[in-house]
Order: structure tokens, then sequence, then C-alpha cells
């Protein structure tokens, strides 16, 4: 009797065990589904490394919405030019330093991923993004479209007065008050200096250099960054420049600069300004959260709104858009970008030995 009742005091005892491991378990998925951060769910952590040819007012803006969903998260971001970005990715292939790049024209992606820099990946949104707006093995992904315009200081010129298309702009008339940001170091300037070799005729590029080397003489000065660019044309150290309509925007409306666009007449070259998970990199789970991000719906209604930005995905309600947004009406130059990715360097730096500066 008495090993009897030892055993049945043990099997009670084993069954309340199990009771309370039972409560414990669900008391668990309840904070779960509560949102609290219990021991499985903790909200993602860790660093995250950018590289970016994203104007300064973005980069701080995108980053501060990032955080405030990812706290945990410590973003450094470094800010350079697109080409300077590609090699730098380039030099670090065998140790990146890097785990996201953000911003630079299909060109200079499109030369990452035939180098093997770039990580496959396609994510959520990958339905959303037109085919040519996107690298067909998943290795980059146009965030929003870029047009490239004049910019002119509008205390000085009106649109009627400035520059109406690319031609207008070797009219002698303007000697002197040009002034372009530096062309090699710029992933936007080397596609528009490409684009003005394509347009003449991409078989001979010699009829593209004769327009540069026009377009040379009439140019004051290249600046060293965008920063100069924009100083030197609100001093009226020159009048017009070529530039991206978002940077514009940003400069006219949020930093309060005299500036101002024109949309050239007989079309603009589109960049897809792209974005991509560098090969190999340390943190690739937190880039994949900063990817999605960026192309969240809520977020492209945001950064439309503050920053002007023209987003790629195709499936935005336009009537979580802004009104400047409605009414923009975009004409493309015709371009084949293959062709552009393939014969930029070729063409940018022999502009650079035999054109800038010479003429």
């Amino acid at each position: 009797m008495k090993r009897t009742g030892v055993l049945s005091l043990i099997i009670i005892f084993m069954l309340l065990v199990l009771t309370a491991c039972s409560g414990g378990n669900e008391t668990s998925k309840t904070d779960t589904n509560k949102g609290e951060k219990t021991g499985g769910n903790k909200s993602p952590s860790g660093n995250l490394v950018i590289y970016t040819a994203r104007d300064q007012t973005v980069v701080d803006k995108v980053k501060a919405m990032f955080n405030e969903k990812y706290p945990d998260i410590q973003v450094d971001v470094l800010t350079m030019g697109a080409q300077e970005i590609l090699e730098r990715v380039r030099a670090e292939k065998s140790n990146p330093q890097a785990d996201f790049w953000w911003g630079g024209t299909q060109s200079a992606f499109m030369q990452a991923a035939n180098e093997d820099l770039l990580e496959t990946y396609k994510p959520s949104f990958d339905s959303a993004i037109k085919p040519e707006h996107k690298d067909a093995e998943g290795c980059w992904y146009g965030e929003m479209l870029l047009a490239e315009v004049f910019m002119i200081n509008s205390d000085v010129l009106s649109k009627k007065e400035a520059p109406r298309d690319w031609d207008d702009l070797l009219d002698p008339k303007w000697k002197d008050k040009i002034i372009i940001r530096g062309v090699l170091p710029s992933g936007t300037m080397r596609t528009i200096y490409s684009a003005m070799i394509y347009r003449q005729d991409p078989k001979d590029p010699e009829k593209g250099y004769e327009w540069l080397r026009k377009l040379d003489a009439n140019t004051k000065e290249y600046t060293q960054d965008p920063t100069n660019l924009y100083l030197k044309l609100a001093r009226q150290e020159g009048v017009v420049s070529l530039w991206n309509l978002q940077d514009i925007l940003i400069q006219k409306y949020s930093n309060n600069q005299p500036f101002d666009y024109v949309f050239p007449s007989s079309g603009a070259p589109i960049l897809v300004d792209a974005v991509g998970l560098v090969k190999g990199s340390k943190n690739q789970e937190n880039a994949k959260l900063f990817y999605e991000f960026l192309f969240d719906p809520e977020t492209i209604a945001q950064l439309s709104k503050d920053l002007y930005q023209i987003p790629s995905r195709t499936d935005i309600d336009p009537a979580s858009m802004p009104d400047w947004y409605k009414e923009l009406e975009l004409k493309e130059l015709p371009l084949d970008w293959k062709v552009m990715a393939e014969k930029e360097m070729e063409w940018m730096q022999y502009w650079d030995e035999n054109i800038k500066g010479q003429n």
C-alpha cells in the first residue's frame, strides 16, 4: 500500500508539471500575438552598412524613418558618387564592407552585376517593377525614376529665357554661364554625357564628341561635388546646369534655393535609380529589411510627398501620391541602355582625356 500511495503521488506531481508547462506555452503565444518582445521574437538588431549616391537630405529622412521601424539596427551610411561606389565595391570584393548599395544608374548596376558584385534576390514587390527597370536575375531593382533636365538660377533666368532643348546649350550666348558637376565621379553626369553621344550617333561617337567639345567651350567650371554646384549656381557664378529633377525640387522647395528646371523639349534621359545587395556582405538580413522598406507603398508615398521621388512601382495608388506627381509629364529621350552600359566607360574616358577643359 505504501508503494501504491507513493506512485500515485508521483503521477499527480507529473500531471501538475505538465499542466504548468502547457500553460506557460499558451502564455508565450499570447505575448507573441500581442507583439511583445518574448525570447523568440526579438526585434531585428545588429548592423547595416549602406553605400549611397543619394542626396544627404534624402539619406537623413529615410534613415530616420527606417530606424523608427527598426530601432535596434545600427545604420551607417557612406555617401559618395555612384561611380565611386562601383569602384569601391569592386575593390572590396574579397572582403565586402558594405551590405547595401542605395542609388546609382542602371549602367553602374549592370556593370556590377556583370562583375558578380551583387547578390541575387527576389523581393516581395518583384511583379510590380517593369522588366526594363530591374535585372533579369534579381541583382538590382530600380527604386525610382530620375529625369535629367536643365537646372537654372531662377533669380536670373525665367523658364522662357532659359535653354529649351539640348542643342540650345551650344549657343555662344551661354559661354561661361554653364556650371557642371564633375562628370567622372557622378553616375548622373556620366549618363547625361553618354546620352548626348548616343543621341548624335551611337555607331560614330566622334559626332557626340564634337557636340561635347562645343558644350565644354561654354562650360565655365566642373565642380567637385553637388554641394559646390548648388553654391556656385546660387551665387550666380553660373546660371545653367544639367542635373536630376528630384534634387532640383528638393533644393528649390526644401532648401529655399533660387533654382528651377526646364524639361528639354525633345525629351530627357530617364534614369532608373537602382538598389542592390552587395555580394557576400556581413549583414544580409538587415539589408533585405531595408530593401523591402524602401519599396513599401507607405514609404514611397511619404518620400514622393516630402522628397519628390518618382517611384518605379507600377501598382501605387495615385490617390496616395502628391499633386506635383499627378501633374508631371515625362517625355523620355530614346536610349538603348544596354549600349549605354557597354560604351559609357570608353566614351567617358575619351571625354576626360581629350575634351574636358580643352575648348
